[in-house]
C-alpha cells in the first residue's frame, strides 16, 4: 500500500473517533484541544494517555507507546501491520455493508424451513428474541447479487469477507447474527466448520450497551446460550463468543463495580470451567465480584433450556453460584 493511500486512510479515520469506538473515554481536556485519559494499552490507574486530535497522534506517559491510528490498532488488537489496516478499513467502510447483508439474511430466515427448524431445535423460538438479535439465515448463492444491485462493488464484498476470491457467497447454510462490526455464522451442517466470523475482530461483549448499567451481569460463551437466557427473561445477559475474552471485553466487564455470574459450559474435558476459574481470578483482582454458575455436567445454558430447564431452575443455579 502506497504512502499516499496510507495517509488518506489515516485522514478518513480520526484517532479520537476510533478510540471512543473502543470505549475509551477522556478524563480531562488540556490546552490546544488535546485530551488525557486512562491508557487502553495497559493497566492504567491514573490518566497518562495523551491524544492530540489535530495531529491524529497518541502517546502514553505510562507505557511509553505512541503513534498514529494504525499503530494504535496494532497495539490494541495485538495484530501485525497488515491486519491492523484491514481492521481499520473494515471499521471505516463496512457498517453500511454489514447492515445491508444482515437485512438480506433476515429476509431469508422464514423462507427456509430448515433454518427455522434448526432454531427450534436449539430452543430459539420466540419472535421477540429473533427480532432482538436480528437473527437471519444465509442460504448461499444469492446474497452477492442482492448487494451488487444495491450498489456495492464485488471487490468490496470480497474485502469484507462476504464473498470468496472466486466470487461465491462465503456464508452458506448458516444462521447469521450481526455483531457490532462483524457477522457470526453458525453452520447447519456438521460437515462445515461450526462457527464463522468475517475477517477482523469479533468486537466487544454482545449487546453490551443494553446491560452495562446493570449491577449484576450474566456472562455466557455462546450466542445460542445468550438467546435462550434472554428469551427466558434474563435480560442482563451478555456473551463473549468463546471462553477466552479479548482485551476490550475484559475491560468492559471491569468498567464499574458489578457482580458477574460466569455461566460457561460444563464441558466434559473441563475447559469451560477452567476458563471460568481463570477469568474469575482476573476479575477479582480488579475488584469485580464474581460468581461461577455450576451447570449440570456436559451442559451449557442452551442445552439446559433445550432439555426442559426453565427460568426458575436457572434462577436457582444463579442463587447457588459460588465465588
Amino acid at each position: 500500500m502506497s504512502r499516499r493511500v496510507l495517509d488518506a486512510l489515516k485522514q478518513q479515520i480520526p484517532l479520537l473517533d476510533y478510540l471512543q469506538a473502543q470505549d475509551w473515554r477522556p478524563a480531562r481536556r488540556l490546552s490546544r484541544d488535546r485530551w488525557m485519559g486512562l491508557c487502553p494499552l495497559h493497566a492504567d490507574h491514573q490518566p497518562s494517555f495523551l491524544v492530540d486530535p489535530c495531529k491524529n497522534l497518541f502517546y502514553c506517559y505510562g507505557c511509553g507507546r505512541g503513534g498514529d491510528v494504525i499503530r494504535f490498532a496494532e497495539l490494541y488488537h495485538q495484530v501485525r501491520f497488515p491486519q491492523a489496516l484491514a481492521l481499520l478499513q473494515q471499521w471505516r467502510g463496512l457498517p453500511p455493508l454489514l447492515r445491508a447483508a444482515a437485512d438480506f439474511y433476515r429476509m431469508q430466515l422464514h423462507r427456509h424451513g430448515e433454518a427455522v427448524a434448526y432454531l427450534y431445535q436449539r430452543g430459539v423460538r420466540s419472535p421477540e428474541v429473533l427480532e432482538h438479535m436480528r437473527i437471519g439465515y444465509a442460504p448461499g448463492g444469492c446474497m452477492r447479487g442482492w448487494l451488487t444491485q444495491l450498489g456495492f462493488r464485488v471487490e468490496t464484498l470480497r474485502q469484507a469477507g462476504l464473498v470468496t476470491n472466486a466470487g461465491y457467497d462465503a456464508y452458506i447454510h448458516r444462521i447469521v447474527v450481526p455483531l457490532e462490526a462483524n457477522l457470526y455464522g453458525r453452520s447447519l451442517s456438521a460437515a462445515a466448520p461450526a462457527h464463522r466470523f468475517l475477517p477482523g475482530a469479533k468486537g466487544g461483549l454482545y449487546s453490551w450497551e443494553q446491560v452495562r448499567q446493570s449491577p449484576e451481569v450474566i456472562l455466557v460463551e455462546g450466542l445460542f446460550d445468550y438467546a435462550v437466557l434472554w428469551q427466558a427473561g434474563f435480560h442482563n445477559v451478555t456473551c463473549s463468543m468463546g471462553n477466552h475474552l479479548n482485551v476490550r471485553q475484559y475491560r468492559q466487564l471491569c468498567d464499574r463495580p458489578r457482580t458477574v455470574y460466569v455461566a460457561f459450559d460444563a464441558d466434559k474435558n473441563g475447559s469451560g470451567q477452567q476458563a471460568a476459574q481463570s477469568l474469575a481470578r482476573r476479575l477479582r483482582e480488579q475488584g469485580i465480584v464474581v460468581r461461577r454458575v455450576s451447570l449440570p455436567d456436559g451442559h451449557d445454558p442452551n442445552s439446559f433450556f433445550v432439555q426442559q430447564g426453565d427460568a426458575q431452575q436457572f434462577q436457582t443455579l444463579l442463587e447457588a453460584a459460588q465465588p
